[in-house]
């Protein structure tokens, strides 16, 4: 047998790390290699679409349900795949990084499914790159332990018939992965994240009776979701599993896709496993595409945006019909809370919320949900299992009494609560202290007892820009201004310095977090991705 052609891809600017080659083979990156040549071109064409997208909307500050696919919505014959046995209970998902920790600690956790996250709690060093790829290879092949420094503690898997149900995220469209290059160009983080995954591990995952499951984060549109599909087809075929073996869950996560969700699940119906409501990214979303809208589109404190608001009652409600109309999963939003080893009182309070969080999903006909911490998983378990019991969903649940509008699901206006100044405040703190650890290379980081990721970031400094943008007056009778919010930065960082100490602050990334966070929340221009201008930097 002839050996592998070598790969077109270049490997740039990385230092080596252990055991890469394991991941980063001749045969491997020539399959990533091919994803590029075959696909990135749409790729670079959608995403032209979505600026198109995005200047209508400024136009006419308005969106509705697709004229064109009237016919998809219209026709109720189809259905998507069935889902496979290891995809079918979904009643509680983890989600967090691929670190080796983290790793054996979802499987571990007792939720039906690991989200094993290549996005948004996942700073794309190429450390975290490449060896979060070698860390789930490891898993399954039950190579796998660790020993935390500090405590001394070790970890290892249970037995397979207890480990979650692995789902993985690679980087949305935007983002490119610049240690991988052809031709000096470099290729898309999805189909790197994507690729890596799929060729070393669709076989071994089949073997363990499981697959090559993804969610698919950031769709703007039915097109999108399109273009994923054909990349599994060639997928598939490329490595000589039978189609239909990939399985999707596509994040409803930006406004323009809450309006083409049977078009998105249309177009993956092979292998679709059903929809998510993301909470951060989806308001993030509102902010970009309608921050030219007026008044009626300000969004007040994140915090006071809960899923009960009229518009995002509308988003649950159509995603939970739409899933179950086409017989796909409907997986509900994130309990972010982390448990305090301190402090009884504000678990127990926080504990209630999720419980109250879940009842509800689940009474509304969810399938599942998100948590953020295994502390959580029996809550947001027992919540399911109060309403599932033996089930292992509800997707016999239509919810045919769901009635939405084009209108509803951007009835911002709908909301009585205002932005707040202590709104402006936890905006820059929270944004300020993730940004700093995302430059180091952590992408899911608690802060106040909270679970916050890249989403968290971008719906803080969007909340910024969009308060000055629309000349919001607070109601200590500030009005937010550029000025405002640099005076509200500069004590934030100087909290931060007499909090942890000179030497720590000079050792962090500080600065450079308050100074990214200021130029994206103060630029004329607004960015599309915080992220964009962040990779930049992290090195």
């Amino acid at each position: 047998m002839s050996a592998p052609a070598q790969s077109p891809l270049a490997i740039v600017d990385a230092e080596p790390l252990p055991r890469q080659e394991e991941v980063l083979t001749e045969a491997a990156l020539a399959f990533v290699a091919e994803l590029h040549r075959l696909f990135t071109p749409r790729r670079d064409e959608l995403l032209s679409r979505r600026a198109e997208r995005r200047a209508e909307i400024a136009r006419t500050s308005t969106l509705d349900f697709l004229p064109e696919t009237a016919a998809i919505r219209a026709d109720d014959s189809w259905k998507v795949a069935p889902a496979p046995d290891a995809l079918n209970d979904r009643r509680v998902e983890i989600t967090g990084p691929t670190d080796r920790k983290m790793t054996i600690n979802a499987l571990n956790s007792g939720a039906k499914v690991w989200l094993a996250d290549f996005e948004d709690a996942s700073a794309p060093t190429w450390e975290n790159v490449v060896l979060g790829q070698l860390n789930l290879a490891d898993a399954y092949e039950r190579n796998i332990d660790f020993t935390d420094e500090r405590s001394a503690k070790s970890y290892s898997l249970k037995d397979a018939g207890e480990l979650a149900t692995v789902v993985m995220r690679p980087r949305g469209w935007h983002l490119d992965e610049r240690h991988l290059q052809f031709e000096g160009q470099p290729v898309p983080g999805a189909l790197v994240d994507f690729g890596l995954y799929f060729f070393h591990n669709a076989k071994r995952l089949i073997e363990l009776g499981k697959g090559p499951y993804f969610y698919l984060p950031k769709t703007e549109s039915y097109l999108e979701a399109r273009l994923w599909n054909d990349i599994f087809v060639f997928a598939q075929d490329y490595v000589g599993i039978p189609q239909g073996t990939v399985r999707a869950t596509v994040l409803i996560e930006t406004i323009t896709a809450a309006y083409e969700m049977e078009e998105i699940l249309y177009e993956l119906r092979d292998h679709a496993s059903g929809l998510n409501a993301g909470r951060w990214d989806y308001l993030f979303s509102i902010v970009k595409n309608f921050r030219d809208g007026g008044s009626k589109f300000v969004l007040p404190d994140r915090n006071l945006v809960t899923m009960t608001a009229p518009f995002m009652r509308a988003y649950t409600e159509l995603l939970v019909r739409t899933c179950h109309k086409r017989g796909a999963h409907a997986i509900g939003g994130m309990a972010a809370f982390i448990p305090s080893r301190k402090d009884a009182e504000v678990n127990k309070v926080a504990f209630e919320k999720v419980k109250n969080d879940k009842d509800r999903e689940a009474g509304d006909g969810f399938d599942g949900s998100w948590v953020a911490h295994p502390d959580l998983v029996p809550i947001a378990m027992k919540s399911f299992d109060a309403v599932l019991g033996e089930k292992p969903n509800q997707k016999d649940r239509l919810r045919e009494d769901v009635k939405v509008a084009p209108g509803d699901l951007i009835a911002i206006d709908s909301l009585d609560a205002k932005p707040t100044y202590d709104g402006l405040v936890n905006a820059v703190q929270v944004g300020i202290r993730y940004i700093e650890a995302w430059l180091r290379g952590l992408g899911a980081v608690a802060i106040f007892n909270l679970m916050e990721d890249a989403a968290t970031a971008e719906i803080s400094r969007s909340q910024i820009w969009q308060w000055i943008n629309a000349g919001v007056v607070f109601e200590n009778g500030q009005t937010a201004t550029a000025d405002l919010a640099r005076e509200v930065a500069a004590g934030e960082l100087a909290a931060i310095r007499a909090e942890i100490g000179e030497e720590a602050f000079e050792a962090g990334k500080w600065q450079q977090a308050h100074d990214l966070l200021l130029q994206v929340s103060l630029d004329a221009d607004y960015a599309d991705f915080l992220t964009l201008p962040a990779y930049e930097r992290l090195r």
